[in-house]
């Protein structure tokens, strides 16, 4: 398969970072607080420099963490101001469900690059169509988690790609893929980009491949793992 989506590592653990960015896996990273906060990070600021210094000519996604707007805003500009080629991700409510989009509209008008995040619907990605302003935007699908809730996201994303069509310098993302699968998916939908796990990412390079090759190098493992835990049955 010609591979042109983009691929985005979504990770918090910067040596996976830098080994991606060092073998050119990858074409940019996301990252949240939940990844942060599981990774063991206790210093979001110096993480981020640190990302930024050791991958600075791709591009990077670091969250806002308020919950009220106007602070929002003050980390936003927080987070623009440290460099590299980043993007502040906003989340598409705060946890009041109240709508990010005068904020998207303000700081897209003032050329901030975003990535909205944790969009689950299509009338979501209408809203930050229609408050976008022409600066650099991702919009994060978490077509995963769709997924998970038993609907068919292929549909929406098809949508979605559609909606962004006509909103300059818009890129549809396919956020929280489960399996290589999804890759040909968002890519025929037309995402622009597809977050992966580390894990997911080495994956990859499984696509194409023969099946039947493939089916014999599991009888294989099977069979080398019984011999290597010494198994016997008769």
């Amino acid at each position: 398969m010609d591979v042109r989506i983009k691929l985005f590592q979504d990770t918090a653990d910067l040596s996976a970072m830098i080994e991606a960015h060092r073998r050119g896996l990858v074409n940019g990273f996301t990252t949240n607080p939940t990844l942060m906060r599981k990774a063991g990070i206790s210093d979001y600021k110096t993480f981020a420099n640190k990302a930024i210094a050791a991958i600075s000519d791709l591009p990077i996604s670091f969250e806002v963490i308020a919950d009220d707007f106007d602070t929002m805003e003050r980390e936003a500009r927080e987070i623009a101001s440290w460099g590299g080629d980043t993007y502040v991700k906003i989340p598409i409510t705060n946890t009041n469900a109240d709508s990010a989009a005068p904020l998207i509209r303000k700081l897209s008008a003032e050329g901030f690059s975003l990535n909205v995040t944790a969009v689950l619907t299509l009338d979501q990605v209408e809203t930050v169509a229609s408050a976008a302003r022409g600066a650099r935007i991702i919009v994060s699908v978490f077509a995963g988690r769709v997924a998970d809730t038993g609907v068919d996201p292929v549909p929406m994303m098809t949508k979605a790609a559609g909606i962004l069509k006509t909103v300059p310098n818009a890129e549809l993302l396919w956020a929280s893929p489960r399996e290589v699968l999804n890759v040909v998916q968002a890519q025929e939908c037309g995402c622009h980009i597809i977050t992966a796990t580390p894990d997911l990412i080495a994956k990859v390079s499984l696509l194409g491949t023969d099946l039947h090759a493939y089916s014999l190098k599991t009888v294989k493992m099977f069979h080398d793992d019984a011999r290597a835990a010494g198994f016997k049955l008769v």
